[in-house]
């Protein structure tokens, strides 16, 4: 499932460097969604990578990726963001309204 909608997506193994989530479109190959993602942990990696990755809902091309399990199932992904994401769209959009 996707870490931001939170929709099911069919995945049999870790997503690819390029894939994307068919519903929301966010890159689905990101450190949020991966078992080594641990924001505690230096450069919130429990792996021993060897450049801080910056942006963790970004795509990056880590080879140590591996698919957490909580991803698995589906869930209602970052509700917090999303709401952000539209409360930010509308003011956008509320601006530019002609009457």
């Amino acid at each position: 499932m996707c870490y931001f909608c939170g929709d099911a997506v069919s995945l049999d193994d870790a997503p690819g460097f390029g894939e994307t989530c068919p519903t929301c479109g966010k890159d689905m190959h990101v450190c949020l969604m991966c078992s080594f993602y641990a924001p505690q942990a230096r450069w919130a990696c429990r792996e021993t990578v060897e450049s801080q990755v910056l942006e963790k809902d970004k795509r990056n091309f880590c080879d140590y990726f591996r698919l957490s399990p909580e991803f698995r199932k589906a869930t209602n992904g970052d509700s917090k963001g999303r709401n952000k994401a539209e409360a930010a769209k509308s003011a956008f959009d509320a601006l530019f309204k002609t009457s």
